[in-house]
């Protein structure tokens, strides 16, 4: 059987959150509605439960220790919860929002990703959106113990991938070529001939559109000079709106990136494809906010279809 001292008394840790709060005993006491006295003998009792000391004394008042930080800043997670799910109590079950944790893939398109996740600021009841973004292999980790609930990716998980998830496709684009005018000016010849040793600004190999890039290069002939490479497809078009290179997109955000960037479409590879996929850790989607993003993708039109995103800020 556990020992006592290997349970948290929740109670004694109160006491001490409240003090290191408040800053001083009279003020924790009189927020607890307690003696002072009470209180140091709670804290007392917590600090023989951790073996160590949690204040050490400053003159006429106390200062948390180093371990008393650490175990203040715990508590601090702990309590704030604690006060978020009386007020969840307290709502009326129509007014609670839906939490939704997605993780978005850095070499994701932004302006994809937005229009993926547009049905839920548009949910009802609402949706607490909170957005992470990483690698494939950190994400899908963090999927399968349930910190996350869905991954926007640009490839499916692959077999291997630890735990159990499930690709669904959202949505496939082909992909067109873009530059800056000062970029497209210096070019010669017609689509795709006007890349050939032109300035490229690709994603890194280990990307899927790289890999599916290098392959249609070497179907057409053509070979770009590579000035740069990137994971993050937000940083691509952020450089490429330098007049450093063309970049490639989804043709599906082609329209709102001349608008929002002031790009020039080089030429459009009908042949060269990308897909888009949520990925979860259920086969059978039940969360409400996951189930509109994959009813918006499978009801929209396939081609002609603008993206609707917000102003620039």
């Amino acid at each position: 059987m556990s020992s006592p001292t290997e349970f948290l008394n929740y109670h004694h840790l109160r006491y001490f959150w409240m003090v290191a709060k408040e800053g001083s005993l009279r003020r924790a006491a009189e927020a607890l509605n307690v003696s002072q006295p009470s209180i140091c003998t709670q804290i007392q009792l917590l600090e023989t439960a951790l073996g160590e000391d949690l204040f050490r004394p400053s003159g006429r008042s106390l200062m948390l220790t180093e371990f008393g930080r650490l175990i203040f800043g715990y508590a601090d997670e702990i309590f704030t919860l604690g006060n978020e799910i009386l007020r969840a109590t307290k709502q009326a079950p129509t007014a609670r929002s839906i939490r939704l944790n997605a993780g978005v893939v850095d070499s994701f398109p932004k302006l994809m990703s937005f229009e993926i996740l547009r049905p839920i600021f548009e949910h009802h009841p609402p949706v607490q959106l909170t957005c992470h973004e990483g690698k494939l292999p950190d994400l899908l980790a963090q999927l399968t113990t349930h910190r996350i609930d869905v991954v926007l990716a640009d490839e499916p998980a692959s077999p291997g991938a630890a735990g159990k998830v499930f690709s669904h496709l959202l949505s496939t684009s082909d992909v067109s070529f873009c530059a800056m005018p000062s970029v497209a000016a210096g070019l010669h010849g017609k689509f795709p001939e006007n890349l050939d040793g032109a300035p490229a600004l690709l994603p890194t190999p280990n990307c899927t559109l790289r890999r599916e890039l290098e392959s249609w290069f070497r179907k057409t002939g053509i070979t770009p000079k590579v000035v740069a490479e990137f994971e993050d497809a937000a940083l691509t078009k952020i450089v490429a709106t330098k007049g450093l290179g063309f970049i490639a997109i989804p043709t599906s955000i082609v329209p709102e990136a001349i608008e929002r960037n002031g790009f020039i479409q080089l030429g459009r590879a009908k042949d060269l494809q990308t897909s888009f996929f949520a990925i979860t850790a259920e086969r059978r989607l039940t969360h409400p906010a996951i189930l509109a993003i994959t009813h918006q993708s499978r009801s929209e039109p396939k081609k002609g279809k603008r993206p609707s995103v917000p102003p620039p800020q």
